[in-house]
């Protein structure tokens, strides 16, 4: 598989709609070799799923690349978020009110604030994490006036097996009313319909890197 190449046709295909997203590349499970092609064409911005995975995969290269920005777009768990302050940049999934409290008293206690996505459970399922529909306004007021947590925007991801733009669309309904301007949706089987409802930030894997394998 040519990583770099299916990298550039990805980001082309993106470029010819918009300049202004982000692309994520979800780098979970995929080892710093398989993605070196992407790292030496300049990309800066990798997806993970689990905290101490990708402490261990991206601490020396941190290091080393102060414009190296890494999302954790798994859920998190309230005991890693000292971990999680300290690592990433971004988080995409932040879902309840017992998380936002324990970030809100670790950034204090740290000295530092990072980026957060709330994960809004878009299409109603009880398999998948994220705040409801209904409990989303007041939620996203919570965080912000009251925790004063830095909101970046909203996330989703919609049902499988359904079309994704109706999903997209409410989504971003619910991020203009709130005044928040970042959308993180879109995987690789559903970017385009994303950007063209509204996404920036986009969270794309195999498309780019393959199938997921273990290391």
């Amino acid at each position: 598989m040519d990583v770099g190449n299916n990298y550039n046709q990805i980001l082309s295909n993106i470029n010819r709609i918009s300049n202004n997203i982000k692309l994520i590349v979800v780098s979970k499970t995929f080892s710093i070799n398989h993605l070196k092609p992407i790292l030496d064409l300049g990309h800066t911005h990798f997806g993970e799923n689990r905290v101490h995975e990708s402490i261990d995969k991206w601490t020396n290269l941190l290091k080393e690349n102060n414009n190296l920005k890494i999302h954790l777009i798994g859920k998190l768990q309230t005991n890693k978020v000292v971990e999680a302050i300290n690592h990433f940049s971004f988080v995409h999934s932040l879902d309840n009110e017992k998380l936002a409290i324990k970030i809100s008293k670790e950034e204090n206690n740290l000295g530092k604030k990072i980026k957060y996505f709330i994960q809004v459970n878009i299409g109603k399922e009880v398999q998948k994490s994220g705040i409801s529909i209904e409990n989303s306004s007041q939620f996203i007021k919570f965080c912000v006036n009251e925790l004063k947590i830095n909101i970046h925007g909203l996330m989703c991801i919609p049902p499988a097996n359904e079309n994704p733009n109706k999903f997209f669309l409410k989504l971003k309904e619910i991020a203009n009313f709130e005044g928040l301007k970042n959308l993180s949706m879109g995987m690789s089987n559903d970017y385009l319909e994303a950007i063209n409802c509204g996404a920036n930030y986009l969270r794309i894997g195999s498309a780019i890197l393959g199938t997921r394998s273990n290391f």
